[in-house]
């Protein structure tokens, strides 16, 4: 087995997190990226494609609640949810804990993905890619969204950066046609980026939703310590303001999933208040 005392992330030139690695579970160049999975000390196993940390067993719990459980609980009557992206499994682990969800759709682009972080990152999954409720369609997300078919009340896109095959998750098109699958009511929520490292990501992501048509555009905060930057932006798009400004003591009438360790009610109104900085960015300046 390959001997690496450190692993070094190499996503920003000017900025470098290290992680002292503690065992080496797999590591490949693949045709596409350079992929590995390492056991470490403080975060659990992390998983890095080209060098850029994609999900760790240690905090990984900070995002993917976030992204799940304001939209399905501000929403309220969810029934059907689709998934674009999120083959670490980590997701739909968050989406299947709402018991009055009837039908999720993942569409993921790579089998592969699915498979490996099933065998290397159980946890995630946590036996969601079991569930019958799930259904799994593999290919091109933006090319599905954009044919006709069912609608949702809630969609989850759970991607990779803007860069190659994740580009396409960010545009206006895409989002355009995202609106065109939500149920009356539905909310999109999308990866928005670092406002902190990525800006711009943050600001074009709100400007294309709103040319989408989208009538409500907004963001919330998490904070991902093994994301460089801390604040992770979730993009929010609907077509029902009162979706975004639910109370606290709303959310707290409606059934909560147990067990969670970042989400709670307050947090969630929370996380729609932005530091005026956070604010600035998102306005693109």
């Amino acid at each position: 087995m390959q001997v690496m005392e450190w692993f070094a992330e190499t996503l920003h030139s000017d900025w470098q997190q290290r992680m002292k690695v503690e065992k080496i579970l797999y590591h490949d160049q693949t045709e596409h990226q350079d992929l590995i999975v390492f056991e470490t000390g403080r975060w659990g196993t992390v998983l890095a494609l080209d060098g850029v940390v994609q999900t760790t067993t240690g905090d990984e719990f900070a995002y993917h609640e976030m992204l799940a459980h304001p939209a399905i609980l501000a929403h309220g009557r969810v029934r059907s949810v689709c998934i674009v992206g999120g083959g670490d499994g980590g997701t739909a682990r968050e989406v299947m804990k709402h018991a009055t969800v009837e039908r999720v759709l993942q569409a993921e682009l790579d089998p592969g993905v699915i498979e490996f972080c099933r065998k290397f990152l159980p946890t995630l999954s946590d036996g969601a890619f079991d569930d019958p409720r799930l259904e799994l369609a593999f290919g091109d997300a933006a090319a599905f969204m954009a044919k006709d078919g069912e609608s949702f009340d809630v969609i989850l896109v759970d991607s990779t950066d803007p860069i190659g095959p994740g580009a396409a998750l960010f545009t206006e098109s895409f989002y355009r046609d995202c609106r065109r699958r939500l149920n009356e009511g539905g909310i999109l929520v999308t990866q928005a980026g670092n406002p902190a490292l990525a800006g711009r990501e943050l600001a074009d992501v709100m400007a294309r939703k709103r040319a989408a048509g989208f009538a409500d555009v907004d963001f919330l905060l998490t904070v991902v310590p093994t994301y460089v930057g801390g604040f992770m932006a979730l993009g929010w798009g609907s077509d029902d303001a009162t979706r975004r400004r639910v109370r606290s003591d709303t959310l707290r009438a409606r059934p909560i999933p147990e067990g969670l360790r970042y989400y709670t009610p307050e947090v969630h109104v929370a996380a729609f208040a932005h530091p005026a900085w956070v604010e600035q960015v998102a306005r693109g300046g």
